[in-house]
């Protein structure tokens, strides 16, 4: 009885203090904290470093597009001023061709080429009449001096401005230009503005000059003639002629008075340049 009773109390004693009842984490050790501490900052030093290798990156990106894009406009202006300046010098070439052909009529030319004086001219216009004495005493001071190119430019409202101006060309063919242009100027006013066809006075000139009559008909009707004219004109038109008389001296176009004091002073100013 006493063996039983003591076996009861041992199946009915409480269980030790704590038993069944979850037990609150124990604090890591000091060594395990700094570990992860140190590893914390490790990892954020990592991070801002590729962070700043990447805003580096990206800088330098930057700067290499503006010094491209500097570089590009840099290039664009000088490629442009290349342009532009052989634009200019092919203008230049241009502008010197359409002002004296191989063709076109000099009645004098200088050894040296220094002074080229081009006139465009309408055997019937009133104002070339009035230049031309003072054109002719240039012409006679200052000789092989100068070289003097005549260009034709009738004035289509004429009536017989491109009739003197075949006249003029068929005479040149027979090596007698000068002397026709000559003859044109000197009787203008016998057979300028006259509404009837002056060809028949023209070719009283022409036998005066000792002309081949047939040769000098032939070429009057022509289409070279008429061609040749043309092609003064259009080249007068290019250059920015409206009007005759038009001077240019070396190139540039004469604006002064075209009489004989204002043609004058550009000449002797282009001869002591």
């Amino acid at each position: 009885m006493a063996a039983n009773n003591a076996r009861s109390r041992k199946r009915t004693a409480k269980p030790p203090s704590g038993a069944g009842r979850t037990q609150p984490a124990r604090p890591a050790p000091a060594s395990t904290d700094a570990a992860r501490t140190a590893a914390r900052k490790t990892a954020t030093a990592t991070r801002a470093a590729k962070a700043t290798r990447r805003i580096r990156k990206t800088g330098m990106s930057t700067n290499l597009k503006v010094t491209l894009g500097v570089l590009a406009v840099a290039l664009a202006v000088v490629v442009g001023v290349v342009v532009v300046n052989r634009s200019v010098d092919t203008d230049t070439v241009a502008a010197s061709e359409a002002l004296v052909r191989a063709d076109s009529h000099r009645l004098s030319t200088a050894a040296d080429g220094k002074t080229t004086v081009v006139e465009f001219l309408d055997f019937e216009c009133e104002s070339c009449l009035a230049a031309y004495p003072g054109v002719e005493q240039l012409r006679a001071e200052y000789g092989d001096r100068i070289t003097y190119v005549v260009r034709y430019f009738p004035i289509a409202s004429h009536p017989n401005a491109y009739n003197a101006a075949y006249a003029a060309e068929a005479a040149a063919r027979q090596g007698r230009f000068e002397q026709m242009y000559k003859k044109l100027f000197d009787t203008q006013t016998t057979w300028g503005h006259n509404q009837q066809s002056q060809a028949p006075v023209f070719e009283g000139y022409a036998e005066e000059l000792g002309l081949d009559m047939p040769r000098f008909r032939a070429d009057v009707a022509s289409a070279e003639v008429a061609d040749r004219i043309e092609a003064d004109a259009a080249d007068g038109q290019a250059l920015g002629v409206q009007g005759t008389p038009t001077f240019f001296i070396d190139g540039g176009r004469f604006d002064g008075r075209p009489d004989y004091n204002g043609l004058k002073t550009a000449i002797d100013a282009s001869l002591n340049s």
